[in-house]
């Protein structure tokens, strides 16, 4: 429905356990039409920063992520690269990172992400940012993030559009690397209460609040919404003409005091 429409569409994703070819193949099993050129993610930008850079990363990284590092030279690291190495995160592991980073004269470390945690079937699960934070302090030295929610990684999907910021809208459940990060590159943004959603006293500005696919259905699409939006792995991001945040309908059950992020979700109008 969204590519019959016409409208412009990338797939943003801070995933870094697999290779882009695995994880659309893996959608691509539950359904979703979708291939590997639509696909925003962190490793391949972070490969064409370390070539343009000169950098040999020591990988921190998912064993299933390495394949996306083929092409780049790792003999004699001169920076560290810390992504969601779930099992990886191992005391040995960190700490042969840490040695690499705190043993350079001139310390980088880039981070795929800096997501606090994430949620999979099992529960919630430490993100990449944690382990991040970790180095960072014990380094002394300032992550460059690639990925959710830096402003690179948003202007990176737009100018492969060829979309100005306003005339776009992310919509994902993290109100920090979804939301947060879409408004600072210009963006408007919609939290949906679904994947990892939790109720925050923060507001962000011009936020819309939805619980996903069902309440959109029930809204008729968001009528007055000339934009339309798509969901991948808790991260939505679509392109469109210009549209006013204010024409879109707040549900009622959003309307009272227990609504999140403070009160009820308000927009500035056209």
């Amino acid at each position: 429905m969204i590519k019959a429409s016409g409208l412009k569409l990338r797939f943003c994703t801070n995933e870094t356990q697999a290779t882009r070819e695995k994880f659309v193949k893996k959608l691509q099993g539950l359904g979703f039409d979708i291939s590997v050129a639509e696909v925003t993610a962190p490793a391949p930008a972070a490969c064409r920063l370390l070539k343009e850079r000169g950098l040999r990363p020591h990988l921190l990284v998912h064993d299933d992520l390495v394949p996306e590092f083929a092409e780049i030279d790792k003999t004699n690291p001169n920076c560290v690269v810390v992504g969601d190495a779930a099992e990886n995160f191992s005391y040995a592991n960190v700490n042969e990172a840490f040695r690499v980073l705190i043993g350079l004269e001139k310390p980088v470390l880039i981070s795929l992400g800096r997501g606090r945690y994430y949620k999979e079937t099992d529960g919630l699960k430490l993100d990449v940012g944690a382990y991040m934070k970790a180095l960072e302090y014990a380094c002394d030295v300032e992550a460059e993030v690639v990925g959710k929610p830096a402003k690179a990684f948003f202007e990176s999907a737009l100018a492969e559009m060829g979309v100005p910021p306003q005339q776009a809208i992310m919509i994902g459940d993290d109100i920090v690397n979804d939301v947060g990060g879409a408004q600072q590159c210009g963006m408007r943004a919609v939290q949906v209460r679904t994947g990892k959603y939790r109720y925050l006293t923060r507001e962000l500005r011009e936020t819309l609040v939805v619980a996903g696919m069902a309440e959109r259905r029930q809204l008729g699409g968001f009528p007055g919404f000339p934009v339309s939006v798509f969901l991948l792995h808790g991260a939505w991001f679509a392109a469109g003409p210009p549209w006013c945040p204010g024409e879109l309908p707040v549900p009622r059950d959003l309307q009272g005091p227990a609504a999140p992020l403070g009160g009820r979700p308000t927009s500035t109008s056209c």
